[in-house]
């Protein structure tokens, strides 16, 4: 049964790491906003959302989780398959991360060490190669794999902030460089990530801090805020994870998105607000037929089995 091991969550609290990954994050992502241009914004997208967010509130802001929150399935899945594509990596390599896929969206929970793995194997990947080159090819994966992906409903969640004249930021365990492409092609302010180590624009392998997973993410927000003049009580978080627990109590406002077992109960048990764009009701209202979610899963798990099975 040890083998077996990533499939249990694990409890964990913010280290000396997770400050300096959220640190790291923060820094980057403030950056990144200072340097994009100011994001036009698309009146068609809308939210009932009676008295929240608050028209003119300037110490609010905005923090959503991407994967299975913002967009359906894992962000570093997309990006790993764009790699492949591009000759990164052999195919033994795309079964692992097929496979991790698989996992993600028939569990619909994240485990550390799973994620973990993936990013192992995504910096050793990326070692040796040129910041500016990522950020490029990230682009096109964008537009071929992830683009289709992203829930209309949370969208619309997060369009109703920038409305408000908030700032909006995605918060993920993602590479920061695609996290800030994906924010940025929606129009967001900007993206907290994990962020790889580089010198001279080259990628070493090693990352600063450690994913920004969990406590990370909480520290990452924390620290924004307190770059920004935000007044955490005023602002709010989104995310379908349990793991992210601790980001969503920093915030006045928490929603449960798409929300695994343990985030739903959770929720519950403070009365903070729900949403579900994967049931048939919800995905009517944001037109995304029903059946397709069943179809992704399943498609998922057909290539995973399917590449395994060339390999023995």
């Amino acid at each position: 049964m040890a083998a077996l091991g990533w499939l249990t969550p694990r409890r964990r609290s913010a280290t000396a790491r997770s400050v300096l990954a959220g640190e790291a994050s923060a820094e980057a992502a403030r950056k990144s906003s200072q340097d994009a241009q100011p994001p036009e914004l698309a009146p068609d997208l809308a939210v009932e959302e009676p008295q929240f967010p608050v028209l003119g509130d300037d110490k609010a802001a905005a923090f959503f989780d991407l994967d299975n929150t913002v967009m359906q399935g894992a962000a570093l899945f997309h990006f790993g398959r764009g790699l492949y594509k591009r000759k990164f990596f052999e195919t033994r390599d795309l079964a692992k991360f097929a496979w991790q896929q698989a996992w993600f969206r028939l569990a619909g929970v994240e485990d550390p060490e799973h994620m973990q793995e993936a990013r192992d194997s995504a910096l050793s990947i990326v070692q040796g190669h040129r910041v500016a080159e990522l950020k490029s090819i990230g682009e096109e994966i964008y537009d071929e794999y992830m683009a289709e992906r992203i829930w209309p409903g949370t969208r619309a969640l997060a369009q109703a902030h920038l409305d408000a004249g908030q700032k909006v930021w995605l918060v993920t365990a993602a590479p920061v460089e695609i996290a800030q492409v994906i924010a940025r092609r929606l129009g967001l302010t900007g993206a907290l990530g994990t962020v790889a180590e580089s010198v001279d624009g080259v990628y070493t392998g090693k990352l600063v801090g450690e994913p920004l997973h969990g406590p990370a993410k909480a520290e990452a927000v924390r620290a924004l805020a307190a770059a920004e003049g935000l007044d955490l009580s005023r602002c709010a978080a989104y995310s379908d994870s349990h793991n992210d627990i601790p980001m969503l109590s920093l915030v006045g406002h928490p929603y449960a998105i798409n929300p695994d077992t343990k985030l739903r109960k959770h929720a519950r048990n403070l009365d903070w607000r729900l949403r579900d764009y994967r049931t048939g009701r919800k995905a009517a209202k944001v037109g995304i037929p029903a059946a397709a979610g069943v179809g992704a899963v399943a498609g998922g798990t057909a290539a995973a089995i399917a590449i395994s099975r060339r390999r023995r």
